[in-house]
């Protein structure tokens, strides 16, 4: 080899060991990130509980544009939403306007001072009326597809809206409590019809993800002691997710997600496995969570005028709502607190295909953050 051939080989390995190194040091920079994030605190105070407010208050009294789940089965069928929805009529479609009235119930719940109190006591009582909730059951009974209208993701945040008001402990919030009970009973004898016979989970990142469609049921029947369906939930949950492993996150967000799959799975296996049971169930399905190394970038929107495309906003908050409680985990902390950041001050831009919703996600992560002890 001549002293030229030499010197051509050194010089190429020598920039070869610097790529890798510099390669190394990126990956090691990138995967400890999170990780050295501690001190990132982010609050939901009075003046965010007034900002987050306007956002419901500004959509469950607005009746279009509305995206209706009606199959029309007969000409009769064919009326205005608010006809066959009374009291979730608001904000674009009935799930929303359901979570609409959680915001409004979560806020004035845990803020007394808050700005729109009284303008949000008025909608509330106005669209929370014993009549008007027996409309909304009887237009699960209109047709036979409308069976499962909104099965599980408004199912769950009806629950969920329950949840609040059965915790909240005034005569209005009673009130409200008892006049959702029928909507309440019908939904939770559908869940216990239909849990036996779903042979599969749903394992997508929208509106049918089985794992959030239960989660946030099973929360509902642990806080009113009801025993039958919190047993359905439990045998679901082991029956879907006991044996998963793996869980590949990395192929996450798709482009529509709200939810994420693993972290909706392990936020429903937390709460019905004992403790034991889960520290070893969750290392298996999620081991780079657990050993501090995994990498998740919050989702990115480029237009949030685009119903979809806004969605992902909205997984930003519910990977912070799965993250959060898991306690002792450092990383899971970092990456549920730069998820949370990262959209907070975004859905405000007066768009209103994200503002009709994301107020009652970013609360629901706020929510999950307090109750971990932050």
């Amino acid at each position: 080899m001549t002293n030229k051939a030499i010197f051509l080989f050194l010089s190429i390995s020598v920039l070869l060991m610097v790529s890798c190194g510099e390669e190394t040091q990126s990956n090691t920079t990138s995967s400890s990130s999170a990780l050295a994030k501690t001190t990132k605190s982010i609050a939901l105070d009075l003046q965010e509980a007034d900002r987050l407010s306007a956002l419901p208050l500004g959509c469950i009294q607005t009746p279009l544009p509305y995206k209706s789940g009606v199959v029309i089965a007969k000409e009769s069928d064919l009326v205005m939403p608010i006809e066959h929805h009374p009291a979730f009529y608001g904000c674009f479609d009935w799930h929303s306007a359901v979570h609409g009235h959680w915001s409004l119930v979560y806020l004035l719940k845990n803020f007394p001072d808050l700005a729109n109190k009284e303008e949000a006591m008025r909608m509330l009582d106005e669209n929370l009326t014993a009549e008007k909730i027996e409309k909304e059951v009887a237009y699960f009974s209109l047709n036979r597809e409308s069976k499962s209208f909104e099965r599980t993701y408004g199912w769950a945040w009806l629950l969920k809206l329950q949840e609040e008001l059965y915790t909240w402990d005034t005569p209005q919030a009673k009130k409200w409590y008892n006049n959702l009970k029928p909507l309440e009973e019908y939904i939770s004898a559908a869940y216990i019809e239909y849990l036996p016979k779903l042979a599969y989970p749903i394992r997508v990142g929208t509106h049918s993800n089985t794992a959030f469609g239960i989660s946030f049921a099973y929360d509902y029947a642990l806080a009113t002691e009801n025993a039958a369906l919190a047993s359905a939930i439990k045998k679901a949950a082991i029956r879907f997710y006991s044996n998963d492993k793996d869980c590949p996150i990395s192929w996450e967000p798709s482009g529509y997600d709200f939810l994420s799959p693993c972290l909706q799975e392990i936020d429903i296996m937390r709460k019905v496995l004992s403790k034991e049971e889960f520290e070893k169930w969750s290392v298996e399905f999620l081991p780079p969570l657990f050993d501090q190394s995994m990498q998740l970038a919050p989702g990115q929107v480029r237009d949030r005028s685009d119903g979809h495309l806004v969605h992902l906003d909205g997984v930003n908050f519910s990977r912070a709502w799965c993250l959060y409680p898991l306690k002792d985990n450092t990383l899971a902390y970092n990456l549920a607190t730069e998820h949370l950041d990262y959209s907070l001050s975004k859905i405000t831009d007066g768009d209103y295909a994200g503002q009709h919703w994301l107020a009652s996600f970013a609360l629901y992560a706020f929510k999950t953050k307090r109750e971990a002890g932050e």
